[in-house]
């Protein structure tokens, strides 16, 4: 009984913490989502409307584009980071000169702010003093400009996202291929496995963990990118990078429109945990077994 009591004691700030800056905003923001408010116009009071925001949302064709977009940029963002972040773990498990110097690199963009990540990548993308349009133009006489091609702009988004996230990816890849015993390898390799019926019957199960554990991680990321899009698009041209978390930025703060952003937010946060949930139980529900006859 006095050990319960100590542990509670131990938890109690970080329970206060995460009561203070988690569950008190979350609920202030359901509350917000039932009410009409725009504190900075001519009635500044809120005003309950009951679920008129979320009635409104699913009419609302800038918000269900949004999400169509969004949910494209993390399939192929997500996708791509697993992939190239397994092989760069993979390459990472060897010995290779200059091994600490490319690990060093290689994690460097993780430090770095993402507004910051977004200035650069804008400062390198600009037509007139970018080095990317500069060499596509010089070697493969591509006239790069995000301004006006929208695939070329989500194309951007992509790889800048990629470029500054896959390291994550690798790491914690590296992490979980480095715990694995070499037992069942070695064993493998004596009766005669290649290297896919390895990866695809013993390496993957293994990892499996580790690999949903980053997917969630960075599906979680992927759905509520604002600050690197703002400063690469902006949303543009047109809404063609608008991803859901910017058009949630918009509809807050240049409309003001308090009631209707967060009733955006919370369905956000249910399609983000139904997306998790659907890609938990595809992973590791049990599968039932087939019968032999």
């Amino acid at each position: 009984m006095r050990s319960n009591r100590t542990g509670w004691l131990m938890l109690a700030p970080t329970l206060a913490i995460l009561g203070t800056f988690g569950i008190l905003p979350f609920i202030y923001v359901v509350y917000v989502a039932f009410h009409r408010w725009n504190p900075f116009g001519a009635s500044p009071d809120m005003v309950y409307n009951g679920a008129k925001n979320f009635r409104r949302l699913v009419f609302d064709a800038e918000f269900l584009t949004a999400i169509a977009y969004t949910l494209k940029f993390a399939v192929f963002a997500v996708g791509s980071e697993v992939i190239l972040g397994y092989f760069l773990a993979q390459l990472l498990m060897k010995n290779f000169p200059g091994k600490a110097f490319f690990r060093t690199i290689h994690t460097l963009p993780l430090i770095v702010a993402p507004i910051v990540v977004g200035s650069v990548w804008r400062l390198m993308t600009t037509p007139s003093i970018g080095i990317i349009p500069h060499y596509l133009n010089e070697f493969f006489g591509y006239d790069m400009n995000m301004g006006r091609d929208a695939g070329t702009a989500f194309l951007m988004t992509v790889i800048m996202d990629i470029w500054h996230w896959t390291p994550l990816v690798t790491l914690t890849l590296l992490a979980a291929l480095l715990a694995l015993p070499r037992d069942p390898f070695e064993q493998a390799e004596i009766d005669g496995a290649n290297r896919r019926q390895i990866f695809w019957h013993i390496t993957l199960p293994m990892i499996k963990p580790a690999i949903l554990a980053t997917v969630f991680i960075r599906l979680m990321d992927a759905l509520r990118t604002v600050d690197e899009v703002w400063m690469l698009t902006g949303g543009g041209p047109g809404d063609a990078t608008r991803y859901v978390g910017l058009h949630i930025w918009k509809v807050v703060f240049p409309k003001t429109d308090y009631g209707y952003g967060s009733a955006i937010s919370i369905i956000v946060l249910y399609l983000t945990l139904v997306m998790c949930w659907i890609l938990y139980v595809a992973l590791v529900a049990p599968r039932p077994k087939k019968e032999v006859l």
